[in-house]
This record gives structure tokens, sequence and C-alpha cells, in this order.
């Protein structure tokens, strides 16, 4: 294999979050719109100077990022559209951190949102794949309640998990949100409450499900100079793959492109899984969360329901994971639910965590998993990020 470049040299900051709300009647443009405004006060940049600019979001159709570019006054050298979800933050910072190595960019905005007003998450599921409709609408079935229940159980008869399981993740996540002031869901929630939940698509329940919200993620790339000349609090990037479309013959989901290369991120990086002092796993599902915790190497496959009896999962436990609530309690803002991971560790390694601070966390990571077809997520992503002090 040939040796991979490093990622040597690229600082992440200014992250932002653009208040979530459970309904809006603003469009994507204007989340996006504010995310810019928000990136341009942290940072104290002028707007010219953002030179790149990557743009994810579902509710932005039938516009794309260039035209993103006129309505908000922009003129970049470097632009990117990624219709990604899940994965669309990863793959994002991946594509900005190299653009600024190469010199084809020196600031780069990545950018995220989508708005949420009455029945848009019906019509988006009706309209997100014509491959996914036409092989399961005839069966009565739509919509990724059903695909992912599906997944749920054939991991659960597979490995032993059990709905409790599932909900110590559930419940650890609700803690970490009642220290975050952005997440939309900070009422405590027991196991208890968790397993007494409503039926959704057994064996998913209420609480296994994110909620659809309008709001927006955004970071900016640039080289770790210029961040220092700035004066901006900012993070390493140490290590990021990507991969599509992986284990494609397994007939049910089980395992993620994260265990295809993940030998590969942490040798890009120079660390070991011992050595991660938090991870914020993308959280559409608890399942998908287990998941992660064994094909990002922290467990071996199978052993993810006896790993989450075993650690706590809070900010302050053995292993924290979604320190800032996640998806599942802060609210999934369609696309930006894929950077809602990067932001949050930027946070946790700058400084800018407040009162849910991962204790001397100096290494983070984030994985992406998003694109849902008619039984699976086809994109995944992960990268490793560091403390610059």
């Amino acid at each position: 294999m040939a040796r991979r470049r490093s990622y040597e040299g690229v600082a992440v900051c200014a992250p932002v979050t653009v208040p979530y709300r459970r309904y809006a009647t603003e469009g994507a443009h204007w989340f996006l719109g504010q995310a810019l405004q928000s990136l341009l006060a942290a940072s104290g940049l002028e707007k010219q100077a953002l030179d790149g600019l990557t743009v994810s979001s579902f509710s932005l159709a039938p516009d794309t990022a260039v035209g993103v570019t006129q309505h908000l006054g922009l003129s970049p050298r470097w632009l990117d559209h990624l219709p990604t979800g899940g994965a669309s933050g990863v793959m994002a910072l991946r594509r900005a951190a190299r653009a600024v190595q190469c010199g084809d960019a020196d600031v780069v905005a990545c950018v995220a949102a989508d708005t949420n007003h009455v029945d848009s998450f019906r019509q988006m599921l009706g309209s997100f794949s014509d491959f996914a409709r036409d092989a399961s609408y005839p069966y009565g079935a739509g919509g990724p309640n059903a695909v992912f229940a599906f997944i749920t159980e054939h991991y659960m008869r597979r490995f032993g998990a059990r709905r409790e399981d599932f909900g110590r993740i559930a419940v650890a996540q609700r803690r970490n949100a009642s220290m975050n002031p952005l997440a939309l869901m900070r009422k405590p929630l027991s196991l208890d409450d968790y397993l007494a939940a409503k039926p959704i698509s057994e064996p998913i329940h209420l609480f296994d499900c994110v909620m659809p919200c309008a709001g927006a993620e955004a970071f900016l790339v640039m080289e770790v100079q210029r961040a220092r000349d700035l004066g901006l609090p900012h993070v390493l990037l140490h290590g990021a793959i990507e991969r599509h479309n992986a284990f494609a013959d397994d007939p049910v989901l089980e395992r993620g492109g994260w265990a295809v290369d993940i030998d590969e991120l942490y040798g890009q990086a120079g660390v070991r899984p011992a050595q991660i002092d938090f991870v914020q796993t993308y959280d559409d599902y608890p399942v998908i969360v287990m998941m992660q915790f064994e094909d990002l190497g922290f467990c071996a496959k199978g052993e993810g329901p006896a790993f989450v009896r075993q650690h706590g999962l809070c900010w302050d436990g053995s292993f924290p994971n979604n320190t800032g609530g996640g998806q599942l309690s802060a609210g999934q803002a369609g696309a930006a639910g894929g950077f809602l991971g990067l932001t949050e560790a930027l946070r946790q390694l700058s400084g800018q965590a407040g009162g849910r601070a991962v204790p001397g966390a100096r290494l983070g990571l984030v994985s992406g998993f998003g694109m849902v077809a008619y039984d699976r997520c086809l994109c995944t992503g992960a990268v490793i990020l560091g403390s610059a002090t």
C-alpha cells in the first residue's frame, strides 16, 4: 500500500451551532446563512477571506453549494457539495484539509444545515432514494425506523444484546445533554423510562429514535499558523478515513466501513485505541453506536453489549461517548447531524465544553455514518483530533 500523506499542519477551529428548533418556517438557505455569520463572528474574518466552502444539506434541493455562494455573496476558489448525510462532517473535514494542504484554499468553511417544517420529514423520506423506495414500499415498509428495527433485531439475535444494553447508551447521552444548553432534550431519562417507552417498530422504541429538527453546524479549516496568527483556539487533525458501500455481501448490516480502514486511521495518528480520551459516534440509533465501538477498535465484534455494561458512557465516565448528548438527545438537524460530533469534539479539545468537559482530554475520535439505502447505510468515515496545547 502506498504511504498516505499525513494531515500535519491542518487546524480545525470555530465550532458553530445554530440553535436547533423542532420546526421552522425558514429554509435551509437561512440556516446556512446564520451559520456563516456565526463563523465570521467567531473567527474575526471578513467574508472575502473564505475562499473554500463545503455544504451539506437535504432540504437545500434543488439548489446546491454553488447556489449558496450566490445567495450568501461568497466567491470561493474551491467548492464541494456533500450529499452524504451522517458521514458528511468527516468527509467535509477530510477534503477541506487536503485543499488547505495543497494550497487550493486558505480558509474553508464547512457548513451543514437543514430546515424542518410540518410534514417535511415525511416528504424527504419519500424522495430520499428511488432504489430504497422501489425495494421496500411494495411490502408496506418505508423509512429508517423499519430499516434499523431489522438491523437491531438481527444484532440482538446474533450477539445477545438486550434492550437494556441499548438503553444504557440512550440514558448516558441524555445525562450528557443535561450539561449542554444547545441540546433540545435535557429532561432526565432513566433506564426504566427507556424500557417503558412506546414501541415504534419492534424492537425499536421511542427513545431509540432521533428527533428531526431544524438547525445548523459549522467549523473552519485552515493552516495551523494562520489559526495562531488569528489567535483562534484550534484543534489538530491527526488522521482521517472514509469508505463507501463496504461489506456489500453481508446479508444484514452488522459492521461498517470503519472496520476496513481502522488500522490506517490509528497508524496515521500514531496512537492506539486505548489512548483516545473520548469518542463522538454517529447515533441515529443505539445499535449503530454499539457497532462503532466494535468497528473502531474498542472491543471485538459481538462484544458491544458487554462493553456498554462495563463502561460509563457519560462525559465523566470511563468511556465518554457523545458528550454533548448526540443526536438522540440534542436532535437531528438533517445533514447537520453529521457535523454534530465534530463541533462537540472541537469544543472538548479547545476548552469550550463547559461543565461537560472530559477531564484531561487530549485526543478524540469522531465517526460518521450516512445515506440509508433500503437495508443499510452506505457511507462511513472517522477522524482523530488532538489538542493543540
